[in-house]
């Protein structure tokens, strides 16, 4: 079985790392295909309800900012043991005491503030990967990351719910999320190794300042860097802003809703996304590292989710109350969802020497999607309605693939077109490199020496 793993680039000393992170995003998951429906249901608008996830969304975007410098400088274990305690604690004050008040800037707060924790949890851990993994393997190791993360969220954070509301009720539901999060908590500080690499050891607090600001600037030095982070944030739109509106759209008659399915029923539809993420974002790593990295998500990814993004709000129109045929809706988004795996490797080689920089820019783009996503709901919902907001998903999309035409990362084994370079073309390019060796062992000794200087100077 361990072998089994190791052909998709990933090592034993992390495998458990990612079921910590599976069993720890179960409970991070459990309110998100319910929440905006429950607070509606409360008395509050559906502004309020929209409002509420985006705020969060805001934290989260800083907590995976400050993720990827945070775990180089103090350790990936350490900052995951802190932002999974800080989420179980916010997360007691948020049911114990900011819910149960009915006051919206307490539950706002409270909710907002939680939001810091799981990005340091997980994003810490993709530290580790660049760390432990070869580059060469990186883009299948991120797909089997995702596997993971949609396995916790999506799948058991998704379905779980879904059976245990009908009996307990949506309040109570919230509370069995805390059993999930504690244990991933308890398996990150068993099994998640130490980094192999801790850049903050020696630092002075300005040059550690300057690690952690250095997240946020490379998106203003490096344009690369930027459009790929412009591309993770379009990615996972749906994720995000879907489970904000479609359940107004589905369950209820609010809004423009149809009213067509109970809120468990859509759950379980939801549910379905992750489902299929399971096995296509592994699919699309390995078929990335063997065929390239920028065309499958240009078309598997951008174009299948322009196409996903106003199916989800046409199909109840056609079909009515078939949940079959939200399941191919559901099939659509989660096929084109996991076709961005590769963006953390292009980003990471299109800034040598930054790392941890273009890590901790990749990880506040993931923070900025559940910003971005309910933010768009919230904030055109009045003016549009759902349906609007769905094309404009689709009209984001589209952006998306037009940028995905301005990156040429050089892929092992490919041209900078993208394109698999052929046997011959290899057998040529390992013969110039041949004749370049041997010219090199002819030159005199102390022009070999002075090289070799040059090289340590510039290492």
């Amino acid at each position: 079985m361990i072998q089994f793993f190791e052909k998709f680039g990933i090592p034993r000393a992390l495998l458990l790392g990612f079921l910590a992170v599976a069993i720890f995003m179960t409970g991070d998951g459990f309110e998100l295909t319910f929440l905006s429906k429950y607070m509606v249901d409360q008395g509050f608008t559906a502004a309020q309800a929209s409002g509420l996830v985006t705020v969060y969304g805001l934290f989260a975007a800083l907590g995976g900012w400050t993720a990827g410098v945070l775990a180089e400088m103090f350790g990936a274990r350490r900052v995951m043991m802190f932002g999974a305690c800080w989420w179980i604690g916010v997360h007691l004050v948020f049911l114990a005491l900011a819910l149960p008040s009915g006051v919206y800037p307490f539950i706002l707060s409270a909710y907002a503030v939680r939001g810091i924790g799981y990005p340091l949890f997980i994003y810490s851990f993709v530290v580790l990967m660049a760390q432990y993994i070869s580059p060469s393997r990186l883009a299948s190791a991120t797909g089997f990351f995702w596997t993971c993360f949609s396995l916790g969220i999506g799948v058991f954070g998704a379905y779980l719910p879904s059976f245990i509301m009908p009996h307990f009720g949506e309040y109570r539901t919230l509370w069995f999320a805390l059993p999930f999060s504690i244990v991933g908590t308890v398996m990150c500080f068993l099994v998640v190794p130490k980094n192999k690499i801790v850049k903050g050891e020696g630092l002075s607090t300005r040059e550690k300042l300057k690690e952690l600001t250095d997240g946020a600037t490379i998106l203003f030095t490096n344009r690369k860097i930027a459009v790929c982070a412009i591309i993770r944030i379009i990615n996972n739109l749906l994720l995000y802003g879907f489970p904000v509106i479609m359940p107004l759209y589905l369950c209820t008659t609010k809004y423009g809703g149809i009213n067509i399915f109970k809120t468990e029923e859509w759950m379980r539809i939801w549910g379905f996304v992750f489902v299929v993420t399971l096995i296509f974002n592994t699919f699309w790593g390995w078929f990335m590292d063997r065929f390239g990295w920028v065309w499958p998500m240009r078309w598997f990814g951008c174009g299948v989710l322009a196409v996903g993004s106003v199916a989800f709000y046409y199909i109840p129109q056609w079909f009515g109350a078939n949940a079959a045929m939200m399941i191919v809706a559901s099939i659509i988004v989660g096929i084109g969802t996991c076709a961005f795996s590769c963006l953390p490797t292009i980003m990471t080689l299109e800034a040598p020497g930054k790392q941890g920089a273009a890590l901790s820019a990749y990880n506040l783009a993931a923070g900025l999607t559940t910003f971005v996503g309910p933010g768009i709901a919230t904030v055109l919902l009045p003016s549009i309605g759902i349906e609007g907001i769905c094309w404009t998903y689709a009209a984001l999309y589209v952006v998306s693939f037009l940028l995905t035409c301005t990156l040429h990362p050089k892929q092992s084994g490919f041209d900078e077109k993208g394109h698999r370079i052929t046997d011959e073309e290899s057998a040529d390019d390992e013969t110039v490199e041949t004749s370049a060796d041997l010219v090199s062992d002819m030159r005199p000794v102390e022009v070999t020496v002075a090289a070799s200087r040059s090289t340590v100077d510039l290492v």
